[in-house]
């Protein structure tokens, strides 16, 4: 396809979309020919406040650059919100083609502190408004036998992280939904994929940088750019794609990962049945070596960004 052609015509909702990747997001899909809807709730990296002037700013950038795109300040974790985003897109622009669930904040805390407030608020935007979302989405795709999601995760859940359990399993949550709807929809064309970024955005900008290994880290973050992610999604949206579903993908600078999803690693099997004895000598032993070490992220990603 010609630049400027990818996905042209085709209607792209992007939540979150008001800075970060999600505004990367939105000027990639306008200068490729979609027509966007910009939300952004406004708030804070914790949830708090509200503006619908982000969303507005960023919708006026994709027009400036010759795109088209209006503006959405609803609440991803609200069913109403979701609905409206969808009405919207589908009164301004006659359909929607995709959805691209990008919004987040981060409420970050270890297990042992984390309050109940701060577990279900990064549950509701990451688990329960993609789900939303995708849901309202869905009648439209199904009737029209075409359609593609796009669900922004994290190695955080995919691998692990510290101090982030709400966020951990809320993506997590999220890639299993991916998958779901990925093959519940599957009959009616329409498409389900994840894109673990790693990018330096708003998001994590507040990591800490006291230790001499945080340091390190952040430094390799802001070599990766935000914008790197953008070409990927552009093309789960279009119809490129077309037989691209169910898939976990990472992109960090100028490297795209096909993620792996839970598969058996190693069986053992007894004729006369396991007890507490038997495992302990026979099932443990042989399946320690292939146990999983309590990995992050930076971990497995252990190198520098290409």
């Amino acid at each position: 396809m010609d630049k400027g052609s990818f996905v042209k015509d085709k209607v792209v909702l992007v939540t979150g979309a008001g800075g970060g990747i999600g505004r990367d997001f939105a000027l990639a899909l306008g200068a490729e020919g979609a027509k966007v809807i910009v939300n952004d709730l406004g708030t804070s990296m914790n949830g708090e406040g509200r503006d619908v002037a982000r969303a507005q700013t960023v919708a006026d950038e994709v027009v400036a650059a010759g795109g088209q795109a209006v503006a959405n300040g609803d609440s991803v974790a609200d069913w109403d919100g979701a609905n409206n985003m969808i009405r919207q897109a589908v009164e301004t622009y006659g359909r929607i083609d995709c959805v691209i669930n990008n919004a987040g904040i981060l409420r970050d805390r270890f297990f042992f502190n984390m309050s109940v407030d701060e577990w279900r608020a990064v549950i509701d935007v990451h688990l329960n408004g993609p789900f939303y979302i995708s849901r309202a989405a869905a009648p439209h795709f199904k009737a029209q036998e075409s359609g593609s999601y796009i669900h922004m995760v994290s190695t955080s859940g995919l691998i692990g992280n510290l101090g982030q359990a709400n966020y951990s399993a809320a993506k997590l949550g999220l890639a299993a939904l991916s998958k779901s709807i990925a093959m519940d929809m599957a009959r009616f064309n329409v498409r389900s994929n994840c894109i673990a970024p790693f990018a330096w955005s708003r998001m994590i900008g507040g990591i800490a940088t006291e230790t001499d290994e945080q340091k390190a880290r952040v430094a390799r973050l802001q070599k990766m750019e935000s914008s790197k992610i953008a070409p990927l999604a552009v093309y789960l949206a279009s119809d490129a794609a077309k037989d691209v579903s169910g898939q976990i993908f990472a992109v960090r600078a100028n490297e795209i990962f096909l993620m792996s999803q839970m598969r058996p690693i190693r069986s053992m099997h007894t004729a006369e049945g396991w007890t507490p004895q038997s495992v302990a000598e026979r099932a443990m032993p042989a399946m320690r070596p292939s146990f999983y070490k309590l990995d992050r992220s930076q971990d497995v990603f252990d190198w520098d960004p290409v």
